[in-house]
């Protein structure tokens, strides 16, 4: 008998993958499309067509079966994963009634929902007025109900990409608890919706009766159906199994799932992440995230604006690079390699702040990203040195408040995204966390996450420790260069850590008027 496949989708912020897996843990075959993050609208809007997803999915289901389709007959199931903090709006029908707002999205609510008297006193007096005060504004319900009343009374069904990506699938409108992320009333301790009293449901315009049904990773949801299998070319009926958010499953793939192991994913938004069985978060009123394995929790140093920056120097300052990778029909990251081998350990000085778009906790919701230490020596070459060696930097700083919450070191780094293909970003990460850095055997990280979930999910293997070892291999490891760490410890220490502290005042709303 054939050995089984698991097809996994990937629904990322800028392409779609349809992949699978074999038991190994090895890639079979893979179909990928770039696509619109979002709809060029207003300056801070990110929205895009809901069915636009659905859509790339179908594609690129067809591409592969259409070059793969002796490979079907072996495929157990399906699980998909997706970008986190994208929301949909459905009407009773269960219809689109809007554009989907992408988690890039910068538009904030000015009407705020009201809060009792007495919760607010309460939150003043512990520091957290501010962060419920973001929580709110940033919360695209807030923002919906405020900006689009006539719409918003129409939402009967408030949900995640990922959730309706899973109705279009199964007909079954749920989600999994692992896919939770964003401005919604989720208690991440208990993984559920928040109990009907819950502060949650007065901070937020939804409802009970908005949400989802939530399941566990790893249920099987349903099958396809007749219209989905269709669509896919697969045949109706094969099992779909939850799995969860993109991150989530990244994590997983990389086998991160001890808490001295972190995953650091070099990705759209660059994050580092350590598993746990118990909630412990990375830093005070920012929460640990499900896992994908049930009952276990990821906590999260995130840098909202990661490898975007990549995106943005290339436009602002590689168009000749970008015009020669296009003649050599290579990717201009190759080319930025030799900016790395051009420029020295540190980058001259120069220091970067990578904050182009902050969180509402790290380092705090004022941040604006800063570069300092320039002098006429320096090149864009040092500048792209630069955005790399900060990036670092901040995930740095957020591990040691982590390694104290969760009282252990971390001994290893297994870097994953589109970072993780350079040799020499590897290295400068080992040498800047003074740890070894580790490249799995697959830069398909998510795809193989979610391919785990679905071989235990499906009995092929007894639990995720086991899937893990099976599945996931160490291609490459990074050690630390002690001269080079010794230098970045100096830079992170004497200059990156003092720069949020010294500049943080100028980033207040009122400083322009001291």
């Amino acid at each position: 008998m054939a050995s089984p496949l698991f097809f996994t989708i990937d629904q990322g912020t800028q392409s779609t993958r349809a992949m699978l897996f074999d038991c190994q843990g090895e890639l079979v075959a893979k179909e990928q499309l770039p696509i619109t993050a979002y709809i060029k609208g207003k300056a801070g809007e990110a929205e895009q067509d809901a069915d636009y997803f659905w859509r790339c999915i179908t594609a690129v289901s067809q591409q592969l079966w259409q070059r793969h389709a002796h490979l079907k007959s072996r495929v157990v199931g399906l699980s998909i994963a997706t970008q986190r903090a994208s929301i949909v709006c459905l009407d009773k029908e269960k219809q689109p009634l809007r554009p989907a707002i992408i988690w890039l999205d910068q538009r904030r609510a000015q009407q705020l929902p009201p809060m009792p008297a007495w919760f607010l006193l309460g939150a003043k007096l512990s520091g957290q007025l501010n962060t419920l005060r973001q929580f709110q504004s940033k919360a695209e319900c807030n923002w919906i109900a405020e900006q689009e009343p006539n719409l918003w009374r129409q939402t009967s069904h408030y949900v995640l990409l990922s959730g309706y990506l899973t109705y279009r699938l199964t007909g079954r409108l749920c989600d999994s608890v692992a896919a939770q992320v964003g401005y919604l009333p989720f208690n991440y301790k208990k993984q559920r919706w928040a109990a009907p009293k819950h502060w949650l449901w007065r901070a937020l315009r939804v409802t009970p009766q908005q949400m989802p049904e939530l399941v566990q990773p790893g249920t099987k949801i349903g099958g396809l159906t007749k219209q989905a299998a269709q669509a896919l070319m697969l045949p109706e009926g094969l099992p779909v199994y939850a799995s969860g958010a993109d991150k989530a499953c990244e994590i997983l793939g990389a086998g991160a799932i001890e808490p001295h192991i972190a995953n650091i994913s070099y990705g759209t938004t660059a994050t580092l992440n350590t598993s746990h069985q118990r909630y412990i978060t990375p830093q005070a009123s920012v929460p640990a995230y499900p896992a994908v394995m049930p009952g276990h929790f990821n906590a999260e140093v995130a840098v909202q604006r990661g490898f975007w920056m990549i995106n943005w120097f290339k436009q602002e300052f590689a168009h000749g690079e970008m015009q020669l990778a296009e003649k050599l029909l290579q990717p201009v990251e190759t080319l930025f390699e030799g900016f790395l081998e051009q420029t020295p350990t540190g980058a001259k000085g120069l220091v970067l702040q990578p904050f182009w778009n902050p969180g509402v906790r790290f380092p705090g919701p004022e941040a604006k990203g800063a570069i300092i230490g320039f002098g006429d020596a320096h090149t864009k070459a040092h500048l792209y040195r630069a955005i790399i060696e900060g990036i670092a930097y901040a995930l740095l700083a957020g591990t040691k408040t982590l390694e104290r919450r969760q009282g252990q070191a971390i001994t290893e780094l297994r870097v994953t995204g589109g970072g993780s293909q350079s040799d020499a970003i590897m290295q400068i990460t080992a040498d800047i966390f003074g740890i070894p850095a580790v490249r799995i055997h697959t830069n398909e990280a998510t795809g193989l996450g979610a391919a785990m979930s679905l071989a235990v999910s499906a009995g092929i293997y007894q639990d995720y420790s086991t899937a893990v070892n099976a599945m996931c291999q160490v291609k490459e490891r990074f050690l630390p260069n002690p001269q080079n760490h010794r230098l970045y410890q100096a830079l992170f220490e004497q200059v990156y850590q003092e720069l949020y502290p010294r500049l943080g005042p100028l980033y207040q709303p009122n400083a322009s008027k001291r």
